[in-house]
């Protein structure tokens, strides 16, 4: 697959490198000099100037790209390379920073295919460790809403319950369930919750704790290492 990335800093460069290495041509477009020099020398082919002008990313390649990553610092420069990739046909992710408001979300959300928040994908992989194996954070959906994976535990409420008899808050769903040991599956309403089960859970940021507390039990603020994931 081919990939346009505006901005070779810290994220576009380590995004490129991935791409990369798994076989895709990747096409890096940068302003800044030293930023061209280092991607240069990492052997990317890079496009000299600002990413939100058309010319620029034609000369990229965006008609025949299968995809857009505007990965910059700069909102605005983003959004203008998303809205030209997309008139394209290109599939578009838009990097948002950390300090992002809800209004700034929603205003850009709808307009893109993707925005991502490499700030707090990062944290997501700290907490996961300080967390450990029974509560693990796969993703932030958006700025109030979370997926996250937990262990049934011997200190947990609802072991030996079923997952219709599971009374989540009204802000939580669960997504997928596990047996121990097996795979992912669609949940079944009479399937029974024994220790070592896992589930996938949406849930609001105002009710994680009370998810965490019905499902994992008082073991949740102890949880022991287990760099286990959803396979």
């Amino acid at each position: 697959m081919r990939f346009v990335i505006v901005g070779a800093g810290r994220v576009g460069l380590r995004t490129g490198r991935v791409l990369r290495e798994e076989g895709h041509e990747v096409t890096l477009i940068e302003r800044d000099e030293a930023m061209i020099r280092r991607a240069r020398s990492n052997g990317f082919d890079v496009v000299e100037g600002d990413g939100s002008r058309e010319e620029l990313l034609l000369e990229a390649g965006i008609g025949d790209a299968d995809a857009l990553g505007a990965l910059t610092g700069d909102l605005n420069v983003n959004f203008a390379a998303c809205m030209i990739a997309k008139h394209r046909g290109c599939r578009t992710i838009m990097r948002i920073d950390e300090d992002y408001r809800e209004e700034i979300y929603r205003k850009y959300a709808d307009e893109v295919d993707e925005v991502i928040y490499p700030e707090r994908l990062g944290a997501i992989g700290a907490k996961n460790a300080l967390l450990g194996g029974t509560i693990r954070a796969i993703a932030d959906i958006a700025q109030h809403l979370q997926v996250v994976e937990l262990t049934i535990t011997a200190d947990s409420p609802v072991a030996g319950y079923t997952i219709s008899e599971l009374q989540l808050p009204a802000d939580a769903t669960v997504l997928a369930f596990r047996k121990e040991g097996g795979q992912y599956a669609i949940p079944d309403a009479d399937e029974s919750l024994a220790i070592g089960d896992r589930l996938v859970v949406l849930a609001d940021f105002e009710v994680l704790s009370d998810v965490r507390q019905i499902v994992v039990g008082r073991t949740a603020g102890r949880a022991t290492a287990d760099p286990g994931g959803v396979n």
